[in-house]
C-alpha cells in the first residue's frame, strides 16, 4: 500500500508531497500492451525518473511501458519499505477510515450475516485489527514480508505473505474485499480484478482506492504530481478504472474523490474551499470505487 505522504528518503525535491517510491537499476523491463483493451497503439505521456509513461490511444489508460517484470519489482517491497509503512501507518489508517465513512460502510454492511473482511496490501495490519474489534473476521494479504510479520507478531492478525493469486482463497470467501493504493502497483490489474471477483461473495462489496490521473493535482503538476512515480505502473482515471472493473464482472455502486490541492502548495484559505469542491464535483486527487459483484 502506498498513500500520498512524503517519505523521509525521497530522492528529489517536489512541488507537492510525494509518495514513497523506489527503483532499482538492475530491474528487467518488458514492453506490454494496454491492460484494459489490449491495444499496442499508444502515445508518449510523460517520463518520470527515466520511467516512461504512455497513454493508450484506444481507451485512454496511462501506464508505464516498458515496465519492470514482477520477479524484479517485488524486491522493492523490503525492509526500507516496511520502515516507511510503519512510520506512516496512523496516517494511512485514518485516511482509510475516512474513505469507509464516505461510502457509509457501516450502514451498508449493517445487515451482513457473514462478516469476512479481506484487506489486500494490508501493510502492518492496522485496519484488519480494527475491523476485528468491530466484529468482523479479518484477513490480509501483503507482499512485504517485514510488514506482514510485524502485523502477525505485534497485532496477532492473519496475513498471507505473498500475492493475492498465491493465497489461493476458496471461491466466495469474503463479504468485503478492500485494497487501498494497491492496484496502481500491480503488473496485471485485469487478472487481479478477476481473482477478486472469484473470491468475493455475490452480495458483497469491493472497495478500491487509487490516485486519479484526471484530478486537479495531476493536471496542474504533470510530472511533478506526487503520484507520478516509478512504483506506480498504472495511473487510472474514473473512466478507465470504471471500464476495467465493469469488464471484470463488477457494477459501480459509488465513486467518491478527495484532495483538491496538496498541503503546502497553496495557503490554507485557498486549499479548504478547493478540497470541498474536489469532493463535491469529483476532481479530487484520490478516488474510491465501491463495487458489487455481478
Amino acid at each position: 500500500m502506498c498513500l500520498s505522504f512524503c517519505a523521509s528518503n525521497n530522492k528529489r525535491k517536489r512541488v507537492a508531497m510525494r509518495t514513497y517510491y523506489s527503483k532499482h537499476s538492475d530491474e528487467k523491463l518488458a514492453e506490454i500492451g494496454c491492460n484494459i483493451c489490449g491495444s499496442r497503439d499508444f502515445e508518449d505521456y510523460f517520463v518520470v525518473e527515466e520511467s516512461r509513461f504512455v497513454k493508450c490511444r484506444r481507451c485512454g489508460l496511462v501506464y508505464q511501458n516498458p515496465q519492470p517484470i514482477f520477479s524484479d519489482l517485488k524486491n522493492r517491497y523490503n525492509e526500507e519499505y516496511f520502515r516507511y509503512e510503519l512510520e506512516n501507518e496512523e496516517n494511512f489508517f485514518n485516511l482509510m477510515l475516512l474513505g469507509l465513512n464516505d461510502i457509509s460502510f457501516w450502514s451498508i454492511t449493517a445487515n451482513f450475516r457473514e462478516r469476512e473482511f479481506l484487506d489486500i496490501g494490508c501493510a502492518t495490519g492496522m485496519l484488519i485489527s480494527y475491523m476485528e474489534k468491530k466484529g468482523w473476521k479479518g484477513r490480509g494479504v501483503e507482499i512485504c514480508r517485514e510488514s506482514a510479520e510485524y502485523g502477525i507478531k505485534k497485532r496477532g492478525v492473519d496475513i498471507f505473505i505473498g500475492t493475492l493469486e498465491e493465497a489461493s482463497f476458496p471461491d466466495n470467501s469474503f463479504s468485503v474485499v478492500h485494497f487501498s493504493h494497491l492496484i496502481e502497483h500491480l503488473t496485471d490489474p485485469r487478472s487481479f480484478m478477476l481473482e477478486v471477483h472469484r473470491i468475493v461473495r455475490g452480495n458483497g462489496y469491493v472497495i478500491v482506492t487509487t490516485p486519479n490521473i484526471d484530478g486537479l493535482q495531476a493536471k496542474i503538476f504533470g510530472t511533478e504530481w506526487r503520484s507520478a512515480i516509478p512504483d506506480h505502473l498504472f495511473l487510472f482515471s474514473k473512466k478507465t478504472l470504471q471500464r476495467l472493473v465493469e469488464e471484470t464482472g463488477f457494477e459501480v455502486v459509488k465513486i467518491v474523490t478527495w484532495g483538491g490541492l496538496a498541503k503546502g502548495t497553496v495557503p490554507s484559505i485557498v486549499k479548504k474551499p478547493v478540497d470541498k469542491l474536489a469532493k463535491l464535483l469529483g476532481f479530487g486527487d484520490v478516488m474510491l470505487f465501491l463495487l458489487r459483484k455481478l
